[in-house]
């Protein structure tokens, strides 16, 4: 795969992330070629989304509105993930003259899944888990809640939602143990042709320790296996130096915009 085609997937992976999470959610969904959006049942915003867009000027303003309109109908607070292919390019300075709040960026970074480091320090006591039944996936719910920083409402929401998805077909679930204490969690969602990396979170104690590092290499290695070439995830600026020294390299920016109901 060209260095120029890794943007268009890393956002191809990402919409398709947000609207298979939406159709699991009982959002109403909307698909055709134009926009791409999943609002609704949710209680992050995150999800309540417009995923992908592509529209001229005159259709931007009216399909925000529009957008705004869904969330306030179901009262539910939401967002635009504005990705490098999204059109008009001025779609963050309408949303924001739109009642929309600038939320950053996330960065697209893709790893060639045969350049993967060999070895990662880690604590003795550390493994990782890959999640094959309903048991563990209550663990790792509530291990990812901890680490996300969501309530147990939320992290109960996405366990439920999990469970609909389930274990196979577009999604694996990794836990890390640190003693046999749940400590961190990562997911593979694929999509685009490529694996994508979700949901990579570490406890407040366990981190600074490389446990973060260690529970995404053992996804990106559950890819490989798979035959996958290439991975990809948006990281915050708070992940980026630890996606670095996994191989990660920077390929775009998405901007995150967020609605709330006044």
């Amino acid at each position: 795969m060209s260095d120029a085609s890794i943007p268009e997937v890393i956002e191809a992976n990402g919409a398709e992330f947000l609207m298979e999470i939406g159709r699991a959610a009982g959002g109403e969904v909307r698909d055709d070629g134009r926009v791409r959006w999943a609002i609704g049942n949710s209680p992050i915003d995150f999800f309540n989304c417009v995923a992908f867009a592509d529209l001229d000027a005159e259709e931007a303003d009216r399909e925000i509105t529009a957008s705004i309109e869904r969330m306030r109908t179901q009262e539910v607070p939401g967002s635009w993930h504005v990705g490098p292919l999204m059109r008009p390019r001025d779609l963050g300075a309408r949303l924001l003259a739109h009642g929309f709040e600038y939320g950053g960026d996330d960065v697209g970074m893709a790893v060639d899944l045969q350049e993967l480091p060999k070895v990662m320090a880690v604590p003795s006591d550390f493994a990782v888990e890959r999640i094959r039944d309903e048991a563990g996936l209550g663990e790792w719910a509530a291990t990812f809640g901890l680490g996300f920083g969501i309530g147990p409402a939320e992290a109960g929401w996405m366990e439920g939602l999990f469970r609909k998805l389930g274990f196979e077909g577009s999604w694996r679930h990794y836990l890390g143990r640190l003693g046999g204490e749940p400590v961190a969690t990562s997911a593979l969602f694929f999509a685009a042709g490529v694996a994508g990396v979700y949901c990579v979170t570490t406890v407040d104690h366990a981190r600074r320790r490389g446990i973060g590092a260690a529970v995404t290499l053992a996804a990106l290695r559950g890819a490989r296996d798979l035959g996958y070439g290439l991975a990809v995830l948006t990281s915050s600026e708070m992940g980026y130096s630890v996606y670095r020294k996994l191989g990660f390299v920077e390929y775009c920016r998405i901007g995150l915009y967020e609605w709330r109901p006044r």
